[in-house]
Order: C-alpha cells, then structure tokens, then sequence
C-alpha cells in the first residue's frame, strides 16, 4: 500500500515539478492514484517517455500501486489545462 504523501514525496524528488497533484482514488487504500506532474523536464520529450518518468520516479513503489492515472505535461500545456484543476 502506498500513501499520497508518498507518492508526493518520490515524485517532488525525481522530478522537481512546478505543479503536482497527488489523488488516492482508491478510497484510502492507496492501490490507485490519480497524479498531474507539470515539470521543465518534460520539455521536448514525448509523451511516452514523460510516462515512463513519472513511473521511474516512483521506484519500487509502482509494485504496490494497482493503477496509475498520469498527466504529465509541460508548463504551456498547464496554462492550457489548469483551469480543469481549480
């Protein structure tokens, strides 16, 4: 079982995001997490390979998580998005 703050914690220290969201919606069982990643570093990278790093970024913790919703953007494209998120 994995924990948001967890989860957050991995991600701020791989990736030094501008923006994360970290949501259990697994009722509190942490098995399923929605998480919206905004980073400098997924400039000029495509989209799959900003998957992939969010899935590194977590380790050995993805074992534990069931399913794993990933928004992975650069800052431009949440400019575009945040309003969703508001």
């Amino acid at each position: 079982m994995s924990s948001e703050a967890q989860v957050r914690d991995l991600l701020q220290q791989a990736l030094s995001p501008d923006t994360l969201i970290v949501k259990d919606v697994s009722d509190g069982c942490g098995a399923k997490f929605d998480v919206v990643v905004v980073s400098r570093q997924f400039d000029g990278v495509p989209l799959v390979e900003r998957h992939r790093m969010v899935q590194s970024g977590l380790g050995d913790t993805m074992r534990a998580i069931h399913a794993l919703s990933i928004k992975a953007w650069t800052a431009e494209q949440w400019q575009a998005k945040r309003k969703l998120y508001e």
